[in-house]
């Protein structure tokens, strides 16, 4: 006779998929926020007939920015580009030196959760705000300068930067960390010795990557007048004056692909590296 634990109705039973927890709630959200979606969508003003004349309209203004671009802006197209990246640089470095810190403090295990908490939320709400926003805040005391950019992108930079330095440290494998706390170390030497050697190719990787970020966001920055590249499309678009915007549009588009590629290989150089180290 077949015992009860080997009946093909017990294996089954034994075999089978538990059933997935049911989530009225995760349902009840999902169809609220689409309710919201749908309305403001169809509460928008469209005027569907002129998408029609759009690729059109493209067209037409493509020819005008490229068809016989002004080469005579370049030298101060270049110019321009140049204090954008220079605005970017700086405000990725300030952003570096004050996220990282903060972010080996904001990691679990590192730091008490009174401050760890606190910090992870101001690294969010910093996410939340636009650099251009930020930039027209900061703008009241600094005025109209690049500096004024380079503080804005370097204050978004802290929220990106913060999540993804203790989201790095978090991922860290914790036999470095039980090494050193069991040979005495503070938090401090934790982080020295045992974090810090393992994390830093991806704070390098992060680093790179909000540089590149940098870049493009500071010629939308230019948008509020405070120089460089995205100032000078700003003007010259509203001058209409279209074969020099596309002069713009053309320096910008090759210097940041040159920067992102750039960026991209050495991010992948820096990677590569650190996978080899831990698989030798």
């Amino acid at each position: 006779m077949t015992s009860t634990l080997t009946s093909p109705r017990a294996q089954r039973a034994l075999t089978a998929l538990p059933d997935k927890p049911r989530r009225p709630w995760l349902i009840v959200g999902s169809i609220i926020v689409t309710a919201i979606v749908v309305l403001a969508f169809w509460s928008i003003d469209i005027n569907w007939a002129r998408l029609v004349d759009l690729p059109g309209k493209i067209l037409h203004y493509f020819v005008l920015m490229f068809a016989s671009p002004n080469w005579e802006k370049l030298p101060e197209a270049l110019w321009q580009t140049w204090r954008s990246i220079e605005m970017a640089w700086v405000g990725t470095i300030l952003g570096i030196l004050i996220a990282t810190p903060l972010s080996l403090i904001a990691a679990r295990g590192f730091g008490p959760a009174w401050v760890r908490l606190p910090l992870r939320g101001l690294f969010s709400l910093i996410r939340a705000v636009p650099e251009i926003i930020i930039a027209i805040i900061i703008l009241s005391v600094t005025g109209l300068t690049p500096f004024t950019g380079a503080l804005a992108l370097a204050l978004n930079g802290i929220g990106t930067l913060g999540k993804w330095g203790y989201e790095a440290v978090e991922a860290v494998p914790a036999g470095p960390i039980e090494a050193a706390r069991a040979a005495g170390g503070s938090n401090a030497q934790v982080l020295r010795w045992g974090v810090w050697p393992q994390a830093q190719p991806a704070f390098w990787s992060f680093w790179l990557y909000r540089f590149e970020i940098n870049v493009r966001s500071s010629a939308v920055l230019g948008l509020i007048g405070v120089g460089g590249i995205g100032d000078m499309l700003t003007s010259y678009t509203q001058y209409r004056e279209w074969s020099t915007v596309g002069v713009l549009l053309i320096v910008v588009v090759i210097v940041t692909m040159l920067i992102d590629g750039a960026s991209g290989a050495i991010r992948r150089r820096i990677m590569e590296g650190a996978r080899a180290r831990v698989f030798s």
